[in-house]
């Protein structure tokens, strides 16, 4: 089956290049950080690892991408061809943001791509110095993906999801919607919180501080300028 738009412009062959399925998403997991193969697929959680390691191959063969190895593990980072794709990726971003964020369907919620996204982008600087744990629990998320432990100490972040035996600073009891939308700007702490949609247990005070720890998607503040 021919792949190709069969020209010669270079929209056309740039598409051709980035726009299969998934790509654009490993671009932006790569942008975002991400280096190794599993923290990779934590992005695209729905996509199978078959068609990942198809997809970096691609990346690698156009220059985009540049993998190495130390011994089983295997590093991947962008060539300065894939950071130039950085405002692009951005933009495309902030574009959806504004014009097609609107409400998620059903089959866009994903508690694990979600949780995945807040631990990368907490607001470490905002954390108290001691340790903080923060229980999610799901009321309706997909069998496995339930229950998420969110710890933050000496200024670094890291997902669990078994239990990892410490005290509780915080459980977040909420759905998966309520707090997505929270995490993407469509709607307030204090609406979902009113609407008891999610709830927070805890100290007051770590209570109040929970919305500045964890901050938000970083399109978040383009979605809520379209709200206003």
């Amino acid at each position: 089956m021919d792949n190709t738009y069969g020209q010669f412009c270079t929209v056309a062959r740039g598409a051709e290049a980035l726009c299969q399925q998934w790509t654009p998403l490993i671009v932006r997991e790569l942008l975002c950080g991400s280096r190794r193969f599993n923290d990779l697929h934590r992005g695209v959680p729905r996509m199978s690892t078959s068609l990942l390691v198809q997809r970096l191959r691609h990346l690698e063969e156009i220059g985009v991408v540049r993998r190495s190895a130390g011994g089983k593990v295997r590093d991947y980072s962008l060539t300065e061809a894939g950071e130039e794709l950085r405002p692009i990726v951005m933009a495309l971003g902030h574009w959806g943001a504004r014009w097609i964020g609107s409400r998620l369907r059903d089959d866009q919620l994903d508690a694990g791509f979600l949780m995945w996204d807040i631990r990368r982008f907490v607001q470490l600087p905002e954390f108290p110095p001691y340790p903080v744990v923060i229980h999610f629990a799901f009321r309706d998320a997909r069998p496995g993906e339930r229950r998420w432990w969110l710890v933050v100490e000496q200024g670094t972040s890291d997902l669990c999801r078994d239990d990892p035996g410490r005290e509780l600073t915080l459980v977040v009891d909420c759905t998966v919607r309520a707090l997505t939308e929270v995490w993407t700007g469509d709607r307030t702490p204090g609406e979902v919180l009113r609407t008891q949609e999610l709830r927070v247990d805890g100290a007051a005070r770590d209570a109040q501080q929970l919305w500045r720890w964890l901050g938000a998607s970083v399109f978040a503040p383009t979605r809520r300028t379209v709200l206003k």
